[in-house]
């Protein structure tokens, strides 16, 4: 009885265990969904870059959205589009409460200003500035009054140039046409809706011109005087919303491809720095050392300990259960034949007294053999040793045992079949009760 509230206890431990982490590792699938639905989302939104990324993959530019999650070789970048959705790097944003704040956010997710810096230095970087609040992604409409603040705009393209005197600007018309000539020298015009600009004297304009600059090449804050870095100032440009305007579309594909230079163009929605350099990385060539090290102090103890246990166990389960035994199904030993052939004489000679006491011998051998094992059967299986084994763990159950045995020991050879089953079931009923409880 003890045994089996021991192992009900174990298994009720293991479905407990086994559903705890079920919960937990469906908890992290559900946080993990719920954050890459919500990038999908603002990626797919009139605000996000997936049509960019897919404009450019058509017209046989390789281009790829990223998430971070992985390293990425920064020698198979050839321009890092990075959009930032944060105009208050470093800084955490404040959630939300009502609608109309979740309307008027500014900030989509939190970005580092060192990880944006890290990441311009490492590879030819396009860092687009924000401009809408979250408003304009959920509602698909672009309005001033969803334009965000322009002194924290500054405030993040100063972080981002080193330049003190970097403004901001917004022209004065709905829309505003700007030259852009590629390299055939064919001329297209980018519109921008509520157009946000920028002015910096040490920033040299692609689009645009030094008082109103669209596109321009400016000073990085990190990496020396000769670090460089391309600043978008209205993502209006190259995201959903914008690429639809105007000969935009084609302005980004001749832009971005002159810039990728046949080289993979990803857009970069990490939080942060996941590009690697394989000059930097130091390549190590495994050797038997490398294993033969594990086998040496203080590994050494325990594959001595582990191997002193295996053997210890090895030796203990052929002590317990023996050799392993063929089944055979025809049992045909000399042993076993005299067996048989003494209880079916014993029957036929109507000796069924002398039958039981053969039975309760034969049983309590089984017994034996099924609790201690075949090799230390011969030994429990005589009635003192047995008895003596189960007065130590129940002596009521040892004194049932011994007056069932000693009734049947004085059985007379002759006795009525029923008499004969009465007794082998006291016997049968105290034998289950004894394995069962030890």
């Amino acid at each position: 009885m003890t045994h089996s509230a021991t192992e009900e206890t174990q298994r009720g431990f293991r479905s407990e265990t086994l559903i705890i982490l079920g919960f937990v590792a469906l908890l992290l699938f559900t946080v993990f969904y719920v954050i890459s639905q919500r990038q999908q989302v603002l990626r797919s939104s009139p605000s996000g870059f997936d049509g960019l990324r897919i404009w450019l993959n058509s017209n046989e530019v390789s281009a790829q959205s990223f998430l971070g999650g992985w390293q990425v070789d920064q020698e198979t970048v050839g321009l890092l589009v990075l959009p930032l959705f944060d105009t208050s790097l470093d800084e955490d944003r404040v959630h939300p409460r009502t609608k109309e704040e979740l309307l008027l956010q500014q900030d989509e997710y939190d970005l580092r200003l060192d990880a944006v810096l890290e990441k311009a230095v490492r590879v030819p970087t396009l860092l687009i500035l924000p401009k809408w609040r979250s408003g304009m992604r959920l509602t698909g409409r672009a309005h001033p009054v969803l334009l965000s603040r322009q002194q924290q705009i500054e405030t993040v393209l100063k972080q981002l140039t080193g330049q003190r005197d970097a403004q901001i600007e917004y022209a004065r018309a709905p829309f505003t046409d700007f030259d852009y000539f590629d390299a055939e020298d064919v001329r297209h015009s980018a519109q921008i809706y509520a157009a946000q600009l920028f002015t910096n004297a040490d920033c040299s304009p692609l689009i645009g011109n030094s008082d109103a600059m669209l596109l321009a090449e400016c000073p990085l804050a990190r990496g020396g005087s000769d670090a460089r870095v391309l600043v978008l100032s209205d993502p209006d440009l190259l995201n959903n919303h914008g690429l639809r305007i105007g000969d935009n579309a084609a302005i980004a594909h001749n832009l971005l491809s002159s810039l990728a230079a046949e080289r993979n163009v990803m857009i970069d929605y990490s939080r942060e720095v996941w590009l690697s350099d394989p000059a930097e990385s130091v390549r190590y060539e495994r050797s038997w050392t490398d294993l033969k090290q594990f086998f040496g102090p203080p590994f050494l103890m325990l594959w001595l300990g582990g191997v002193l246990a295996l053997a210890l166990f090895i030796w203990r389960s052929w002590q317990r259960y023996g050799p392993v035994q063929a089944e055979d199904d025809d049992d045909t030993s000399a042993k076993s034949l005299a067996v048989r052939a003494r209880a079916r004489l014993m029957r036929l000679s109507d000796q069924d007294g002398a039958l039981t006491g053969e039975y309760a011998k034969a049983r309590l051998a089984a017994s034996a053999s099924a609790l201690f094992g075949p090799a230390l059967a011969h030994h429990y299986a005589e009635p003192k040793v047995f008895l003596d084994y189960v007065a130590r763990h129940n002596p009521d159950l040892s004194r049932k045992l011994e007056t069932v045995l000693k009734t049947i020991r004085n059985l007379p050879h002759r006795i009525p079949a029923a008499e004969a089953m009465r007794h082998v079931d006291e016997l049968e009923a105290l034998l289950e009760q004894i394995t069962n409880d030890t």
